[in-house]
């Protein structure tokens, strides 16, 4: 499966934080936000991954991240010129996906909780098997402002509609999605909303309507962030400190993730800790290879 971060946009609502550079760039606590994301895609066991974004932060995030071999990754970039719709990942990366199935996350959403890993993998065999798409649903109070899901007396799905006024429940499409191959040929032939953009509501329609779209709820145990504004940046640093204060386990280190799944060496580890044994990040990345964690949490 390849993998897609999306982290293009203009981040208008955070201005003026981001008025000279990209929200995916932005600080998480004690990392760059697209670190959450791509940490998803890791830990769905995908290396193969295509980020996306605007013409003038594409340079920035090839200058954070390289060819992601320190991750024991393969990372590609690609532009998208104008925030067109999220559904036009799909058609960007077209090429990138060629016959294969694709994932794809947004930039800016952060994803947490025991038992995350074995239902992302759940989502790339349910791809991979030939059986069509997931989506993961959160409760949220405010369902006019996303995706909602509308769901039967037996909770099997039945409708997906982009910001209701009316809004048939509480439980929102999060921003990750797992799609078998015929996304591509699906995102192509959208056509674009009122608003100019291909929706990524219309592209998961099309896989309810067909039978094939699975609706994973995110239930109690499981957190989800957007941080789209002033006030999430600060929950979802509060939150990331916190987690990581109390569990003794960090969230999103890109280097644990890839020495546990053994892509990358304790040697590897070791030249990430030099450069950064100056502050607890790079401590963490000591204890991590001197045993000093038990796997548990994945």
């Amino acid at each position: 499966m390849k993998g897609i971060i999306l982290a293009g946009g203009s981040g208008t609502r955070l201005y003026p934080l981001t008025m000279v550079t990209s929200k995916q760039l932005l600080p998480i606590y004690d990392k760059p936000m697209i670190y959450y994301p791509m940490s998803v895609l890791m830990n769905a066991g995908i290396r193969d991954i295509l980020i996306i974004s605007t013409p003038q932060d594409t340079p920035r995030f090839q200058e954070l991240l390289g060819d992601g071999c320190q991750f024991g990754v393969h990372l590609s970039y690609a532009v998208q010129p104008s925030p067109d719709g999220l559904a036009q990942a799909f058609v960007i990366g077209s090429d990138f996906i060629g016959d294969d199935t694709a994932a794809m996350i947004l930039g800016d959403n952060i994803f947490a909780g025991h038992g995350l890993t074995k239902r992302l993998k759940a989502a790339v065999k349910n791809a991979d098997s030939g059986k069509g798409a997931t989506v993961f649903g959160y409760y949220v109070d405010d369902p006019e402002r996303f995706g909602i899901v509308e769901f039967d007396t037996d909770g099997k799905a039945v409708s997906i509609e982009e910001k209701p006024e009316n809004p048939k429940s509480n439980y929102c499409v999060t921003g990750l999605y797992f799609y078998d191959n015929r996304v591509v040929e699906y995102a192509k032939n959208l056509k674009p909303s009122a608003r100019g953009e291909l929706e990524i509501t219309d592209l998961n329609r099309i896989y309810l309507e067909n039978g094939n779209l699975n609706v994973e709820l995110l239930g109690q145990g499981f957190t989800w962030l957007d941080t789209g504004t002033h006030e999430s940046l600060v929950d979802a640093t509060n939150f990331v400190k916190t987690v990581e204060t109390h569990q003794h386990r960090k969230i999103a280190c890109l280097e644990e993730i890839a020495y546990l799944n053994k892509w990358i060496t304790k040697e590897d580890v070791l030249n990430v800790y030099e450069v950064l044994k100056k502050n607890q990040y790079g401590q963490y990345l000591k204890d991590v290879l001197d045993g000093k964690y038990v796997d548990i949490l994945r």
